[in-house]
């Protein structure tokens, strides 16, 4: 990942045996500071152009809403970023570093900007301030190994507790420093405040403001202004075309992908599994570049495909991440935008070769819901087509579809441009939808299955030759698996994370364990592994052997 570590929930990056017990989410992971060191508090007061009121934005809605269902484990929601200052320039003092956050916080609005709630039951506001304090927190270690230890803890504690929505600022700061250098500095972010892509900005722009004392011209939008904008005529015309498309799809696919328990759950109830694997990384750009499609299709595809296997679903529905960054005034935003599209994949559909389009496929930057968030389009263009037929409503089985995995590849890559396109709306009218829909079907109607391609870009396959099976074989014999983390409560029963980690993709699945249990999550992650990788070998795996595929994938493997 770019400058520095991420964090989400208080998840670590490193990889822990699949044989050891998983960890509460929000311990505290990593490196572990030599004891060494001591904190002290600073006040830094800023003074911004304006103060209002406005509604939430779409995307601060519907993060709000995971907000609610999650709570009060919704510290999940953080968003966390470390930035070296002693890797490279001229040594920063503490005074110059509070000097930078200074001017962040004053540069962009949703750092002072508040949640006001409603005195009764109704939608929250948000309640930009003009001036105020922000205290960051100051820590001395006794030399640099002991401070980017540090630095990694407080990530750690500072990201492992929820935010006060109405009272505390949505950004937290931390400077450690050795002797009278600054060496780190850490920033937790409230995700009603940024998205993934949205706390890279803030990275560069503290990186610019640190070296050069400016980071250019102010963003061209504000949260505010967008709101407005939202709430306005022509944003709700947007918003129900949008919603035209989420209806159609809906009614294409099964209510819900994982519809019934298969296992008493596990306390706490949602694991979450991680495999990190250099072949996976290469596998994905070698099917990509021969499919002409992005590398996030390619695991969007294969997530879809291997959830409705797994319940014996013809049709997939799976929400994607999206980041809704391509409006140009919308790029350098620091808000939360990303919000939840609908990628309906029928397995009948596999097919030879895509069509000639004319269309690119598309490479948005990403949040990490996020972070950042997925590649794709996402401005809604006028009514969305129907995604396909009608699935019969529970599970059948997969007997009778042809074809192999990539041939799946042309249907997924129109579905998910259509996914990304209508993906701005307002949360409001969409629990409208799902409960109107649940209504008329009699049942829940909400797939329970997201998809979050946290990558900010995607890296281009090296020039040469594509690797080779028995090299992808060799590569595999890295790969890593591990249980790092559980939680009481996630709104989803299926939960996709992808990062980067060195030459390596990081996937991890975070799942329900009435549904899906540790075993479940497992294999769907070694199979996701065995499906991308014999597809670029040159041996995509039929349609039909998914299922049997999340059997016999991982084998003994680690």
């Amino acid at each position: 990942m770019p400058e520095g570590t991420v964090t989400v929930a208080g998840l670590r990056a490193g990889s822990v045996p699949a044989d050891t017990e998983p960890e509460k989410a929000g311990t505290p992971g990593g490196p572990v500071p030599s004891g060494a060191c001591s904190d002290t508090r600073r006040e830094i007061a800023f003074h911004g152009e304006r103060s209002g009121r406005a509604p939430l934005t779409w995307g601060q809605r519907a993060i709000w809403h995971a907000i609610r269902r999650t709570a009060p484990n919704d510290h999940y929601f953080n968003i966390g970023r470390v930035l070296p200052l002693a890797d490279r320039g001229r040594p920063v003092t503490v005074p110059e570093a509070l000097g930078a956050l200074t001017r962040l916080t004053e540069r962009h609005e949703s750092l002072r900007t508040r949640l006001l709630l409603p005195a009764l039951d109704g939608e929250p506001a948000q309640s930009l301030a003009d001036a105020g304090t922000l205290s960051v927190t100051v820590t001395r270690a006794a030399g640099l190994p002991e401070a980017a230890a540090e630095a990694e803890a407080l990530l750690g504690r500072l990201s492992a507790t929820r935010f006060d929505y109405a009272a505390e600022w949505p950004v937290r700061a931390a400077l450690i420093t050795v002797g009278d250098r600054v060496t780190h500095a850490v920033l937790v972010l409230c995700h009603l405040a940024a998205d993934g892509h949205a706390a890279e900005i803030l990275v560069r722009d503290l990186r610019l403001l640190v070296r050069r004392g400016s980071a250019g011209p102010p963003p061209a939008s504000t949260p505010l202004d967008l709101a407005r904008d939202q709430h306005a005529a022509a944003g709700r015309r947007r918003g129900a075309a949008a919603l035209a498309h989420w209806e159609a799809g809906y009614r294409a696919a099964p209510p819900t992908m994982f519809p019934d328990p298969c296992a008493q759950p596990r306390t706490p109830r949602f694991w979450t599994g991680r495999l990190v694997s250099p072949a996976l990384a290469r596998a994905v750009g070698t099917v990509a570049a021969a499919h002409r499609v992005s590398g996030s299709t390619v695991l969007l595809t294969a997530s879809a495909a291997l959830v409705a296997a797994g319940e014996g679903h013809r049709t997939a529905a799976v929400m994607p991440i999206v980041g809704n960054r391509t409006a140009g005034a919308l790029r350098d935003l620091v808000s939360t935008l990303s919000q939840d599209g609908l990628f309906v994949l029928d397995l009948a559909e596999a097919s030879g070769p895509r069509e000639a389009s004319g269309l690119a496929e598309p490479h948005g930057l990403a949040e990490p819901h996020g972070p950042t968030e997925p590649h794709g389009p996402t401005e809604p263009h006028g009514p969305m087509e129907p995604s396909g037929p009608t699935e019969p409503h529970g599970p059948t089985e997969a007997a009778g579809l042809a074809g192999t995995f990539t041939d799946l590849l042309p249907a997924a890559y129109r579905s998910a441009l259509r996914a990304y396109r209508a993906a701005v709306y307002d949360p409001v009218e969409w629990d409208a939808l799902g409960e109107r829909l649940s209504a008329e079907y009699g049942t829940d109607v909400h797939p329970y299955c997201c998809f979050n391609d946290m990558r900010l870009v995607e890296r281009a396959l090296p020039e040469g030759p594509r690797a080779t099976g028995a090299e992808l074989a060799e590569a595999r014999r890295r790969t890593t698996f591990g249980f790092p983390a559980t939680q009481d409560r996630v709104a989803c029963r299926y939960c996709l994370h992808v990062t980067e980690e060195g030459d390596a993709l990081a996937v991890s699945l975070t799942a329900d364990t009435a549904y899906l249990p540790p075993e479940a999550i497992r294999a769907h992650l070694y199979a996701m592994e065995e499906l991308i990788v014999a597809s670029a070998a040159g041996t995509p795996p039929p349609l039909t052997e998914l299922r049997t595929l999340l059997v016999t994938a991982g084998g003994d493997r680690p």
